[in-house]
C-alpha cells in the first residue's frame, strides 16, 4: 500500500459525504496539520463528526520520541478494534509515523485503508480549514521541518527540507482569524527564528512579527513558540520588546548547557553564547518570561555535565522549564554515538531536575501575590459555583499552568478579565476578578 495524500483521500471509495473524525497526537504544528487535513475533506463533500459518529477515523500520528511513537500505535489498534466490530468503515493514518514507517505499518495493518504521509501534505494554508482550537485562540503556522540538523533529532528526515510561508499568505491567515474574534494567537513552527531564510535569503522573522502585528487589530496576544537559539537576532529582542500586542514570553529550547554535548548534538552554539543571549533577552525585554527545554542522557553526558546543567538551571532560574530523556532514535547520528546513558540514570536525572525547577518555579510565582494580571478565560471549573479557568501572558496553551479565577459575575471562554493574584502554586495562580 502506497503513501496517499489527502487529495488521494477520496479516491479510496470513500463516499462523498461520508462522516469523518481526526483524533490527533503529538504538538501543536500538528494540530495544524489536521485543520488543513480536515478542511480539504470538508471542501470535498466529506462531513465532520465524532469519533462515536464517523464513518471514516483519522489519526495524525507524531513520531518524535519513542513514547510518542507508542501513543500512535496503540490509537491505531484502538480504532482497528472499532472497525472490527463495525464501528467505522475506514482508517487513514497520518502525520509522521506514517511518513517514517509508512510501508512497515501497511505490512503490519492491513486493516488500515490508506496512509498519509506529511511530506505529500499541501501545507499551504487554506481559508476552508477546520478550526479545532477554541474559538479564541489559534495557531499560526509559519514553517515546516527544520533548518538545523541536530544529531539527536529525526524531525528533518520525516519533515524534509525547511520550507517557510510567503508573509503574504500569512498575513492573510491572520486577518482571517483576526475578523473571527480570536484574542491569542500563537506563532509556531520546529524552528520559527529560521523563517525566511530560504525564500528571502535571511532571517525574516521580525520583519514577519511586525506585519502580523500590523495586522492584528481584535488579537490581543501574539506568542512565539519554538525559537531556535542560535538564531535569535537582535532585532528580534527588539521587536518582542516594542510590540504591545507581543506577549513577553519566549520558547527557546536550550537542550543542555555542556559545551561538549552542545557540539555532538550540533547545536550552533556554545555555553557562554547560550548565557549571553538568556542574558540579553532579560536585559531587553523587561519581565520577560522565559519558557525552555533540556534533554537529560544524552550519550556521553556524564555527572559532571548533568551537575553543570543543573547549576545552570539554578543560576538562570527560568519560569517554565520542560524535559525529557534523551529518547535513541534509529536514523539519527546520536543513535551510533558511544556512551549511550542506561535508563535508569536517564530517569534519576529527570527526577532531580524536574524536583529543582518545581523549587524555582514556586518562588518565581510567588512574585505575582498582590499583582493585577490580564487573563484570557477558557472555562470554568467543573464542580464549582465562581471559579472559572484561565491564562495569563505568561502561559502558553497546553504546556504551562494558568490561574484559577474566582467571579461574583458569569465569565464566557474567550473574555478577557483583570484578576488580582492571591495565592501562587509550583505552576498554577488562584486569583479574583475585578
Amino acid at each position: 500500500m502506497g503513501v496517499k495524500t489527502t487529495k488521494d483521500f477520496h479516491k479510496e471509495r470513500v463516499r462523498q459525504g461520508s462522516k469523518v473524525s481526526i483524533i490527533n497526537l503529538g504538538c501543536a504544528r500538528n494540530l495544524v496539520d489536521a485543520q488543513t487535513i480536515l478542511g480539504r475533506l470538508q471542501r470535498h463533500g466529506h462531513r465532520i463528526a465524532g469519533l462515536d459518529t464517523s464513518d471514516v477515523a483519522i489519526v495524525n500520528t507524531c513520531a518524535f520520541i519513542d513514547e510518542a511513537k507508542k501513543e500512535s500505535i496503540d490509537t491505531i489498534l484502538d480504532l482497528i478494534e472499532l472497525k472490527k466490530k463495525g464501528k467505522l468503515k475506514k482508517i487513514i493514518v497520518a502525520g509522521c509515523l506514517a511518513q517514517r514507517y509508512g510501508k512497515e505499518l501497511a505490512r503490519e495493518f492491513e486493516e488500515v485503508d490508506a496512509f498519509m504521509g506529511v511530506q505529500k501534505l499541501d501545507r499551504e494554508w487554506i481559508p476552508e480549514s477546520v478550526s479545532l482550537t477554541p474559538r479564541h485562540l489559534a495557531y499560526v503556522k509559519i514553517c515546516e521541518s527544520c533548518y538545523n540538523r541536530c544529531s539527536f533529532c529525526i524531525i528533518p528526515a520525516i519533515k524534509g527540507k525547511f520550507v517557510s510561508r510567503t508573509m503574504e499568505s500569512i498575513v492573510r491567515e491572520v486577518e482571517q482569524i483576526d475578523s473571527q474574534g480570536v484574542k491569542e494567537i500563537n506563532i509556531i513552527g520546529q524552528d520559527i527564528t529560521a523563517y525566511g531564510m530560504d525564500i528571502y535569503r535571511g532571517k525574516a522573522l521580525a520583519g514577519l512579527l511586525r506585519k502580523v502585528a500590523a495586522a492584528a487589530k481584535n488579537i490581543q496576544w501574539i506568542r512565539l513558540l519554538y525559537t531556535f537559539p542560535a538564531h535569535v537576532t537582535d532585532d528580534l529582542i527588539e521587536t518582542i520588546a516594542g510590540e504591545d500586542k507581543i506577549c513577553k514570553y519566549i520558547d527557546i529550547p536550550l537542550q543542555h548547557i555542556s559545551d561538549k554535548l552542545l557540539l555532538s548534538m550540533n547545536r550552533s552554539i556554545t555555553a557562554q553564547e547560550t548565557r549571553d543571549l538568556i542574558r540579553k533577552i532579560r536585559v531587553r525585554i523587561p519581565g520577560v518570561y522565559v519558557r525552555t527545554t533540556f534533554i537529560v542522557g544524552l550519550p556521553g553526558e556524564t555527572q559532571d555535565d548533568f551537575e553543570e546543567l543543573m547549576q545552570f538551571i539554578r543560576e538562570a532560574r527560568f519560569e517554565r522549564v520542560g524535559a525529557f530523556v534523551y529518547s535513541r532514535e534509529e536514523g539519527t547520528p546520536a543513535y551510533d554515538m558511544p556512551g549511550q546513558v542506561p535508563e535508569e540514570i536517564k530517569k534519576r536525572r529527570l527526577d532531580a531536575l524536574m524536583a529543582l525547577q518545581r523549587e524555582i518555579s514556586k518562588s518565581l510565582q510567588k512574585r505575582f501575590i498582590g499583582r493585577t494580571l490580564p487573563v484570557l478565560i477558557e472555562e470554568k471549573e467543573s464542580g464549582t459555583a465562581d471559579v472559572y479557568g484561565g491564562r495569563t501572558p505568561f502561559d502558553a496553551p497546553e504546556v504551562d499552568g494558568g490561574v484559577y479565577v474566582h467571579s461574583q459575575r458569569p465569565l464566557k471562554p474567550g473574555e478577557m478579565v483583570p484578576a488580582t493574584i492571591q495565592d501562587a502554586y509550583e505552576y498554577d495562580l488562584v486569583g479574583k476578578a475585578l
